[in-house]
């Protein structure tokens, strides 16, 4: 399942953000080469400390973690302004509506383990889905999000439209990308279509039409 965890539920699922951090510092540190903050067997960095939201992808008693991303509204601190200026040239990307996803990853020997025909591709394309999903949910118009140029055939396998607008090396051991995508309807049934998932993955999209959270503009210390 596919669930959004904010502050106020840190504690809840303080198994899932354990391994969040645990697989960040493999995936970013470990693999890309990153220059990333390491404490231990974890990675986590202050914009962890602003209290942002994390998609969670688990199994159902959310003691199993599958994949995660981190949302930061851009109206507060980002990561896109403090440290990746230089992956969108001046763009104006700070705006209520518009939020940051990243730390986007995949626990690869988890999936493997328990989906065992599953390719990774396609799991990357349903954490995608059920993130325009989860931000219908709650107010997201635009995300923005920096990764490298080879996720580019990933989302378009996803059936996602990301507008590349600028890239730059000195990052870690390939160049990083800047990208933006709407979250519409639209934009959720043509992801459903590419990929042949016409269920809600996300676990609060079926409550949409009934209320939507609005996620707050700026997250408190």
């Amino acid at each position: 399942m596919f669930i959004l965890v904010q502050a106020q539920q840190y504690t809840r699922y303080k198994s899932l953000m354990d391994q969040a951090f645990r697989l960040r510092k493999r995936v970013f540190h470990d693999q890309l080469g990153w220059a990333v903050t390491i404490d231990g067997d974890c990675e986590r960095d202050e914009y962890d400390a602003l209290r942002p939201a994390y998609l969670m992808w688990c199994n159902d008693r959310a003691d199993r973690l599958y994949g995660t991303l981190r949302l930061m509204p851009t109206t507060g601190p980002t990561l896109l302004y403090d440290v990746f200026g230089d992956t969108f040239a001046g763009a104006s990307l700070n705006a209520p509506g518009i939020y940051e996803g990243t730390r986007m990853c995949l626990n690869e020997e988890a999936l493997s383990n328990d989906f065992t025909s599953l390719e990774t591709g396609r799991a990357f394309g349903m954490l995608l889905l059920a993130l325009c999903e989860c931000g219908l949910c709650h107010g997201i118009q635009t995300l923005v999000s920096n990764y490298e140029p080879r996720l580019a055939r990933v989302y378009r396998r996803a059936g996602l439209a990301v507008e590349e607008i600028g890239r730059a090396d000195g990052y870690g051991r390939s160049p990083v990308c800047c990208g933006i995508f709407e979250v519409s309807e639209s934009v959720r049934a043509d992801m459903q279509q590419a990929l042949g998932i016409m269920a809600p993955l996300y676990a609060g999209y079926h409550l949409r039409k009934n209320t939507t959270e609005v996620l707050p503009s700026r997250m408190s210390a």
